[in-house]
């Protein structure tokens, strides 16, 4: 029988350029249940969308809510989840790993910054490394660059730490916020599958695919529009409910009025 982490990984293998893995990001078991059912053969789970799900700022969820709301997601459904456990919370290769695995996801982003600064290259690839010979073949890491993401602009750089951290063992390398056009030299310098981040006002993914992207998430951003459209159905519900209490009061009064002729 293939394991989910099996699957997982083998959805990163073989992609025409045109056809990358699709990974919606989920925040809440709900949300999970609605991606399945549309067909979608894994899912990602949003660090800042799962923060919003419980109240907090990104990146100010306490560990065990993460990987509570993380493991509420990974039961709901039959697909692969892999889950954003931000830059490990400062736990140890071996807590993290055995954690995310409790959870039942089968695979991870762990980025390379913290509270806005990017860690030193050649520590975190060391730290990957350790979290590689933990965790074996059971868990697919997705190793996050954030030079793009905290102003550096040169692709070199983020190639610089994408090898490092290939070579540590990761199965692949998400240089989150890089620009569309920098795609190509970043495909073409990056052994592996590549993450892009996609705008919902972007390129579709087929184009950012045939650019250089294995695979597509799109962070919080379906969480964001999700919740502007509650926002906008909770306001027509309100207004609709406020409508219709001022037009029965007008009635009653109306009533009011007609029944007692001489009140005034």
């Amino acid at each position: 029988m293939v394991s989910k982490v099996e699957t997982f990984r083998a959805l990163h293998q073989g992609r025409s350029p045109d056809d990358p893995l699709i990974l919606p990001g989920p925040w809440d078991a709900a949300s999970a249940r609605v991606f399945e059912d549309a067909g979608f053969p894994a899912l990602a789970t949003p660090s800042a969308g799962v923060a919003a799900s419980l109240g907090y700022e990104d990146g100010a969820t306490p560990a065990d809510e993460m990987f509570a709301a993380v493991g509420r997601i990974a039961r709901a459904v039959d697909v692969p989840v892999s889950a954003d456990v931000e830059d490990g919370y400062g736990l140890a290769p071996k807590e993290l790993v055995d954690r995310i695995l409790e959870t039942g996801a089968v695979g991870c982003n762990l980025e390379d910054s913290h509270e806005g600064v990017l860690k030193d290259p050649a520590r975190h690839a060391d730290w990957l490394a350790e979290v590689r010979a933990v965790a074996g073949d059971r868990l697919f890491v997705n190793a996050r660059v954030d030079t793009f993401s905290r102003g550096v602009a040169d692709p070199e750089r983020a190639v610089e730490r994408a090898a490092l951290y290939v070579a540590a063992g990761a199965d692949c390398v998400y240089p989150i916020g890089a620009p569309e056009d920098a795609l190509p030299a970043l495909r073409a310098a990056i052994p592996g599958p590549i993450n892009a981040y996609a705008r919902l006002e972007g390129p579709a993914p087929a184009e950012l695919g045939r650019l250089g992207a294995t695979r597509i998430t799109f962070g919080p951003r379906l969480q964001r529009r999700a919740t502007e459209a509650l926002t906008g159905m909770a306001r027509a519900l309100h207004d609709d409910w406020l409508g219709q209490a001022r037009a029965a009061a007008q009635r009653l009064a109306d009533e009011n009025l007609s029944a007692e002729p001489n009140a005034w």
